[in-house]
């Protein structure tokens, strides 16, 4: 009886199956195809021998090692990357949540500016206080100009960075990458001891603690970003708002108590803690002409964070550039009005800058305008209330900004990779640690005071300014466009009032703490460049391959075991070599000491199931390294082509334990034999810290029977009801229950994907699985497929064959399944 007609066939396929579930050649055949042969294959696997074939393995059942349990009851389960979500946001979101960095700094910038003034030139101090404001300003319109435009030309993210590589080449990047670095770490250190400084203003008791408070704080944002805390939403949005809100009710009741002539003013001369007062000086010497330098430059610390919009454009909704401009210009006028409001309230008010820290100047500012009565008091509150929350939103900022950029810089070459690796909650892990350890660092050695740490703050700030404004004029002037003449002129504007901020910032707070930010530019843009010509050389001795292109096969192949001992390490050796399947294997101890190597040979002879030859190879400088090496070019010597694999036996007892309880000899070993064309050295590590365990969960699960239980257990802590024993036409099906031979739709995840040798005849091999089993989809005639991918979940429609013993299903219909829909 002649097999029935093809059911369905696909394009570019090279067999249709049959309704039997048997295979049969395309009538669409290619020349010079051997179908004899690949259909004999293909029969033999698909159709396989008579029996139920059994369903892929699902997930085991493993013990989790203790540092793993520990870390998931500490920072929750584990995200999947699929839960990777990029949220955009409006400008209003944004602006209370890229800005909170920025708009803070006006809680002490005016600060900064009077605590130099008032010991140079007393109450004149106050004076001069509108003035410097006004020239830092001036400095904000400046930089705003220029960041208008890069974010309006790189809407990727990056800021600074992106504008100098972009421009002047890697390694000038470098040298921003540097600033905004040392700007995050700055910026964590600052804002926390800020906050904590408000804190402390509206609860003096608390002021003895203000180290410890910040420190706690720190940490409290490192443990909650080690969890995930994403940097978007309301949440984060409020204390922007709420801080320019009640700083509007400050201002605006300061000018109202103004014009009624009862706005109180405070007593300098008089006030305990204070910054001495001086005696005033004549505006022409030389050192007033420094001391208003200085005051400008501390004053400097009020533009900081104005370049986060930029370093965030690629959070916002299209159009980005336009977006993350308004949005810019918005913010920058916040801050103008802050600065301008709270530097007036105390010019009129005579605020007093405190060594402590604390009570702030903004404090006192919102003290005065509010008085002393039961509303005033809690008018005060709410006013520090909103600035302790604004500076601990922005010390929180670089937790964000700081992985992404050392992220950023790590994949263009230029810091460790280990800087792009995402941890247990999707976050960047390593830079948040390396974030946390820098600014804790920075606070102890400081004391958590905000005015020593303004002395390593500006640098970074504007040189990335500096960076951003030639960058930008460079780009106009080789790229033109609408009045590039003007953007060049303002560009070069902004970029040489930015490095001579740098400069007088490095000049007059050299002795206070800049002389190592100063040190430490150079050395880390050395560091970068020199990690990057590292990667280079690896990329570049990786990369060689033979003119030929062709893989060599070695005719043989030779496994050399070195052994030191008779355990289980060596066992699994040993095992792991013959798996392998050389055409020699030798099992070699380097003899250093005699009665040692005696004895070795001794267990060797005593333990059953070893039937190899122990070679006893001498050793006597001891240089054992050398002597894997002498092995191997003797091995290799006889002119063949042999590939010699040399396999160490490694016990290992986690990386402190086991630096102290062993050498690195495997080491030295493997990078002296792997040093031989046509060698390879392999470590075979063996946990020596706990028990071997069998595997639990391997194997598919017992066919489902009427003695199958109600639910079934899919993994540690969950249930899942089971499907239905006999699914109508359609209806999905467990894998585990699928029927050989009979056509079935399944749905689950695609645990692994392999393509064909490109050289053979193409073919897609896909592992579905779900709580069951897994089943092996074949997608015959094609080498990949849009979206079939690992990680993917997908629905698949066919009839049940056998590949390798287990089920599988040829050139299924399919269709790819939502996230969401997938998990319901």
């Amino acid at each position: 009886m002649a097999a029935p007609g093809p059911r369905r066939t696909h394009p570019g396929a090279v067999v249709a199956e049959n309704l039997d579930g048997s295979l049969t050649p395309h009538a669409e055949t290619v020349p010079g195809r051997d179908y004899a042969r690949e259909m004999a294959t293909w029969t033999d696997e698909i159709n396989g021998a008579p029996g139920a074939p059994a369903a892929l393995a699902g997930s085991a059942s493993l013990p989790e090692r203790l540092g793993y349990r520990l870390k998931r009851r500490v920072l929750g389960p584990p995200l999947t990357t699929e839960e990777l979500e990029h949220e955009t946001l409006s400008k209003r979101l944004a602006l209370g949540v890229l800005s909170s960095d920025c708009i803070s700094s006006s809680a002490y910038g005016s600060e900064q500016i009077l605590l130099i003034l008032l010991p140079m030139f007393g109450i004149a101090a106050y004076t001069l206080l509108l003035p410097v404001t006004l020239v830092v300003l001036v400095v904000l319109v400046l930089v705003t100009l220029c960041y208008r435009q890069v974010v309006m030309l790189y809407t990727k993210a990056g800021g600074s960075y992106v504008v100098a590589r972009e421009n002047f080449g890697p390694v000038v990047a470098q040298v921003a990458a540097v600033a905004l670095m040392i700007d995050y770490i700055v910026t964590v250190a600052v804002q926390s001891a800020a906050g904590t400084n408000a804190v402390t203003s509206a609860i003096p008791g608390l002021a003895p603690f203000n180290l410890e408070i910040t420190v706690t704080v720190v940490l409290i944002l490192f443990y909650g970003n080690l969890r995930g805390l994403r940097e978007a939403g309301r949440t984060f949005a409020f204390p922007t708002y709420f801080f320019v809100a009640s700083m509007a009710v400050v201002i605006i009741g300061g000018i109202v108590r103004e014009l009624l002539g009862d706005l109180p003013q405070y007593d300098p001369a008089s006030a305990s803690g204070a910054f001495p007062m001086g005696q005033g000086t004549t505006l022409l010497s030389f050192g007033a002409l420094y001391i208003l330098l200085k005051s400008f430059a501390n004053g400097g610390s009020s533009l900081t964070g104005l370049e986060a919009i930029s370093n965030g454009v690629s959070t916002f909704r299209t159009p980005r550039g336009r977006n993350a401009r308004t949005t810019l210009v918005v913010m920058s006028c916040i801050l103008g009005t802050l600065v301008a409001g709270v530097s007036w309230l105390a010019h009129e008010t005579h605020a007093v800058a405190y060594t402590s820290g604390s009570p702030t100047v903004i404090s006192q500012v919102a003290k005065a305008v509010l008085g002393d009565s039961a509303a005033g008091h809690v008018g005060f509150l709410l006013v520090q209330l909103a600035t302790m929350l604004i500076l601990y939103t922005g010390a929180n900022t670089p937790f964000n900004g700081f992985p992404f950029l050392a992220n950023f810089v790590a994949a263009d070459g230029f810091l460790p990779r280990w800087l792009t690796k995402r941890g247990h909650r999707l976050a960047f892990s390593n830079g948040i640690i390396v974030l946390t350890v820098t600014s804790l660092a920075l606070l102890i050695g400081t004391q958590a005071h905000v005015d020593k740490l303004v002395a390593f703050y500006a640098i970074g700030v504007f040189t990335g300014f500096t960076l951003a404004g030639f960058g930008m004029a460079k780009h106009f002037r080789t790229f033109g466009g609408s009045r590039w003449r003007t953007k060049v002129a303002v560009n070069n504007v902004v970029g040489v009032v930015s490095g001579l901020v740098v400069l007088i910032f490095a000049v007059t707070k050299f002795t206070e703490g800049a002389w190592l930010v100063v040190l430490v530019f150079p050395i880390m843009t050395v560091v970068l460049l020199r990690l990057h010509g590292a990667y280079d050389r690896e990329a570049e001795l990786l990369e060689a391959v033979p003119s030929t292109g062709a893989v060599i096969r070695a005719a043989r192949s030779r496994v050399v075991v070195l052994v030191d001992s008779v355990d289980l390490a060596v066992i699994r050796a040993i095992r792991y070599a013959h798996t392998l399947r050389p055409s020699e294997l030798h099992v070699v101890h380097f003899v250093i000491d005699s009665a040692r190597a005696a004895d070795l040979l001794s267990a060797w002879d005593s333990q059953p199931g070893l039937d190899l030859s122990l070679e006893l190879v001498e050793c006597p400088d001891r240089r054992l390294a050398r002597a894997a090496l002498e092995l191997t070019e003797r091995l290799m010597a006889d002119g063949s082509s042999a590939q010699v694999t040399m396999l160490l036996p490694r016990r290992s007892y986690g990386a402190f334990l086991g630096r102290m309880l062993h050498d690195r000899t495997a080491d030295d070993i493997a990078a002296a034999v792997s040093s031989v064309p046509g060698a390879v050295a392999t470590i075979v590590p063996y946990d020596a810290t706990r028990p071997t365990r069998p595997l639990r969960g391997r194997g598919p699960g017992p066919a489902a029977t009427a003695d199958t239980p109600e639910s079934v257990v899919t993994g540690p802590g969950t249930m899942e009801e089971p499907f239905a024993e006999a699914p109508g036409p359609g209806e999905r099906v467990a894998i585990r229950n699928a029927t050989h031979r009979q056509s079935a739709v399944v749905q689950g995840r695609i645990r692994s994907v392999e393509v064909s040798p490109i050289s053979g005849s193409p073919a897609l091999r896909c592992e579905l699985v779900d709580e069951t089993g897994g089943v092996t989809l074949l997608f015959y005639g094609r080498r990949s497929i849009a979206g079939i991918m690992p990680g993917v979940s997908l629905r698949a429609e066919g009839r049940i064959g056998t590949y390798k013993g287990h089920l599988a299903i040829a050139n299924p219909l399919y269709s790819l399944v939502p996230t969401d829909q997938a998990k319901s």
